[in-house]
Parts: C-alpha cells; sequence; structure tokens
C-alpha cells in the first residue's frame, strides 16, 4: 500500500498508525483471558500444596516432584511451542498451546495417583509454556507503538485476575467435597474448562500482519491490514500519516534459532536469560513459597489459603496500577525500581510475625510485583525482531520456568533455616537483576520495534545475520 504521497508503506508503519480498534481490544480480551488460567496454574500447586501433601501423604521429595512438574513442562514448551510461534504464526501456536493445557489439566483433575498428577502437570505445563511468549509476541505485533505499553499492561491486567481467583477458591473448595469431589480436584477441572472457553474464543483472532510480512506473505498481509484500515475508517476513526522513517519495508526476516547467539542479539540475550534467572527468584520464588512459610509460622492451611487471597488481590490491583505508569518511565528503569521495591517488601514479609503485617507487606509484595511484571512482559515483547520474537521471548522465558521447577529445592531446605533466610535469598536474586537490566538492557518505551531491533534479510549462513539488509 502507498500513503497520499504514493510512498510505499511497511505493515508496520501501518500498524503503528492504526488507532484502537475493535479488533485491538478483542485480542488484548483474549489474550489476558489465557494469561488468566497461566497465572492461575502457575500459583496452583503452591497454593495447594498444603492440600496435596495431606491427601497424597506426600513427604519432601515427591511435594518437591508435585510443585516443579508443571515448570519443567513450561521450560519445555516455551522454548519449543515459542519457536513454532515463530514458523505456523501466531493464532494457530496459540490454539494448540491452549488444547494441550486443557486437556492435561482435566486429566490432574481425576488423577488416581501423584504419578499421574505430575505427568498431567507436567504435561499441562507443555501446553502453557508458551503462553507469556505468545502473548508478548502477538501483542507487540499488533498494538501501536505509542501504546504498546499500556495495552499489553492491560490484558496482563486481566490475567492476573487468576492469581486472587486460584487463592479464594482453594479456601472454599479445598475444606469442602462438591458432589463428592474433593475440592482441590474442582480445582484443575476449572482451569480445563475455562481453558477451551478461552480456546475457542481465539479461534477469532486474526494472524499477526507483521509476521505474515516476515515470512514473505506480503498479500495476506496487506489484504488484512486493508480491511482493518477500511474497518477504522467505516468507524469514523482517522488513520494519521505513519512515521515511515522508523518502520521500513522488510524484504524477508527469515531468522534460525541460532540468531539469538549471533553478535547482533547477544547482549540482548544475555541480558534476558540473566533477568529471567533471577526473575523466577522474585517473582515465581514468592507465589511458589508463601504458603510454605505461612505454615513454618505456625497457620493452619485453611487460614494460610485465606491470607493468601488477600495477599494475592495485590497482583491484579498492581497490574492495574502499572496502566499509567509503563508508557511514561523507561521500560528497563521501572523493571529496575521495581524489583529493588520486591526486595524491600520480601524481607519485611519474611520478618513480619503477626498476621496484619503478614497481609500487609505480603499485599505490597504482590502489588508491586505487578507492576513490575507487567514491564517486564512488555520489555520482552520488544526486544527481538518479528522472525526472533516469539523465539527470543520463549527461549527466555524457558530459563525462567526451568529456574522455577528448581526453586523447590533451594528454597525449601533454606526454609529450614527460617523465612528470613529465604528472603534474603530472593533480595540478593533481585539485586543482580537491577544491575543487569540497567546495564545490558536496551530502550524500548514509545519506540517503534522496528528502531529498537531493525529487521534483518538472511540470505546465507549465521555469520551474515550480522549485516542488516532492508529496503525502504
Amino acid at each position: 500500500m502507498s500513503d497520499a504521497t504514493g510512498t510505499s508503506l511497511s505493515t508496520a508503519a501501518r500498524l503503528d498508525r492504526m488507532p484502537i480498534t475493535r479488533l485491538h481490544i478483542m485480542a488484548v480480551v483474549c489474550v489476558g483471558l489465557g494469561l488468566f488460567f497461566d497465572t492461575y496454574e502457575v500459583f496452583l500447586a503452591g497454593t495447594l500444596s498444603g492440600a496435596l501433601k495431606q491427601h497424597f501423604q506426600l513427604g519432601a521429595d515427591p511435594l518437591k516432584a508435585v510443585l516443579a512438574s508443571a515448570f519443567v513442562g513450561q521450560f519445555l514448551g516455551a522454548i519449543f511451542l515459542g519457536r513454532l510461534a515463530d514458523r505456523i504464526g501466531r493464532r494457530r501456536a496459540f490454539l494448540l498451546n491452549l488444547g494441550i493445557y486443557s486437556l492435561f489439566s482435566l486429566v490432574g483433575g481425576i488423577a488416581p495417583n501423584v504419578e499421574v498428577l505430575v505427568a498431567s502437570r507436567f504435561l499441562a505445563g507443555v501446553g502453557l509454556g508458551a503462553e507469556l511468549a505468545l502473548a508478548d509476541a502477538y501483542l507487540a505485533d499488533l498494538l501501536p507503538a505509542r501504546l504498546r505499553g499500556r495495552f499489553t499492561a492491560l490484558a496482563y491486567t486481566v490475567g492476573f485476575l487468576g492469581v486472587p481467583t486460584a487463592g479464594f477458591l482453594a479456601s472454599v473448595l479445598v475444606p469442602t467435597t462438591p458432589f463428592g469431589v474433593d475440592g482441590w480436584r474442582w480445582m484443575f477441572l476449572l482451569g480445563a474448562l475455562g481453558a477451551a472457553v478461552v480456546w475457542a474464543l481465539r479461534r477469532m483472532l486474526p494472524e499477526s500482519p507483521r509476521w505474515l510480512e516476515s515470512v514473505g506473505r506480503h498479500d495476506e498481509a496487506d489484504a488484512l491490514m486493508t480491511a482493518w484500515e477500511d474497518s477504522a475508517r467505516r468507524s469514523g476513526k482517522a488513520l494519521p500519516e505513519p512515521d515511515t522513517t522508523s518502520a521500513p519495508v522488510v524484504v524477508a526476516e527469515k531468522l534460525p534459532v541460532s540468531a539469538i547467539f549471533s553478535a547482533r542479539f547477544r547482549r540482548t540475550t544475555i541480558m534476558a536469560w540473566i533477568l529471567n534467572f533471577c526473575s523466577a527468584f522474585g517473582y515465581y520464588g514468592f507465589g511458589t513459597i508463601a504458603p510454605l512459610v505461612l505454615a513454618a509460622k505456625g497457620y493452619s492451611i485453611v487460614a494460610s489459603l485465606a491470607y493468601l487471597g488477600f495477599i494475592f488481590v495485590g497482583y491484579p490491583l498492581g497490574s492495574a496500577l502499572s496502566l499509567p505508569i509503563v508508557e511514561r518511565v523507561e521500560r528497563k528503569v521501572l523493571i529496575a525500581l521495581t524489583a529493588t521495591g520486591m526486595a524491600v517488601a520480601g524481607l519485611l514479609f519474611g520478618y513480619s510475625q503477626s498476621v496484619p503485617m503478614v497481609i500487609l507487606w505480603g499485599f505490597v509484595f504482590t502489588l508491586v510485583s505487578n507492576i513490575y511484571s507487567n514491564a517486564y512482559h512488555v520489555y520482552h515483547g520488544e526486544i527481538y525482531p518479528t522472525g526472533l520474537r516469539a523465539t527470543g521471548a520463549g527461549v527466555a522465558y524457558s530459563i525462567s520456568r526451568l529456574t522455577t521447577a528448581a526453586l523447590p529445592y533451594v528454597l525449601l531446605p533454606a526454609l529450614v533455616i527460617g523465612p528470613e533466610f529465604v528472603f534474603g535469598i530472593v533480595a540478593v536474586a533481585l539485586a543482580v537483576l537491577v544491575v543487569d537490566v540497567l546495564v545490558l538492557g536496551p530502550r524500548t518505551t514509545g519506540k517503534a520495534l522496528e528502531s529498537v531491533t531493525p529487521p534483518i534479510e538472511v540470505l546465507g549462513p549465521i555469520d551474515e545475520i550480522d549485516m542488516p539488509k532492508v529496503s525502504g
């Protein structure tokens, strides 16, 4: 397509000039609902750890396996399904990952023994492993640069409602047996049913025009963008002149997986891997270990679940609080500031002895952690080009998932020493994270994606990747 002056416009330029339309809102809602079940699942085992330990009479090692199994699955899923999204498209990968999760969450709900439970959670984790990478890549692909952070944060705000939902549902269901079925089983069955509904909704989503262009399907990308632009005009929304200087026309961008290790992206990849390794201690470490910390402080399973319900309210509230902030503060600076806040709140949570202080500092931790989390997720969708966006984010997230799988083996023994020691470890990891992202991370806020990571036409071996070749 050309603008009024006859200048050829790339898909990126056309996407960045788009006003927010019904399609944008539908994408944000459908992605957010999928993220709801990702966060629900991530915090499920930790939330139910006491009930599962009691039901299956689990010792220390089997409990670690239950806690770790879904994260090991997510480690593999993030790598393979993330890469698949760059090969077969965002939409197909979205449908595949939720279908796998829904099926095996159902199996987990009817698991007759701990072995089936561990296996089903591993396979459900494979399905959900790429959810974050897909969400970040798809929303980054679709949303205009000026609003990318805010609307991605909005999707995660919807998603993080899954955390208090898991906490409150557990406090209601675990002590009961609705229709003669153990309450903890209903937690898995509800996850399976809800994910199936979201799978049906996601069938309405279009493919990413940026991805279509990146794999050479220019006519399809143009047709999709033309229909979208016509729809915006019919609804009375003006299309401003695009900034053609910041969004070059992409000739080709077929990047192999090994490109993330090339000289061009090596710094970004190192930064993202360290960020995800340390983030697992701060963010997922809290959700995994908090129920057991409360138990170590002497609170009953039912009381702990009720306290967690209040503490976990901070997740969606923090996510909502990020909406007016995430476009005003440079992304990597916001990540560093909130990670520092998490370290302080976590230490105070570990040292708290009274119920009000436990709930207060737990709530502050979750509130700040989801301002952090939204900036972190937006950032992952911005630091790699379209042909590597889901792959790079997926491999980085896999580091987080593998680290989270190992956390029970690190933090549970540390808990024997005391909650203060556990959150001391968390604080050190977050300090490393702050230095990493400030020193190695690129600036991205408000920039067109193509100006953060200019597209590359790969015509030969991996060593040619360092030579950008774009037209326009």
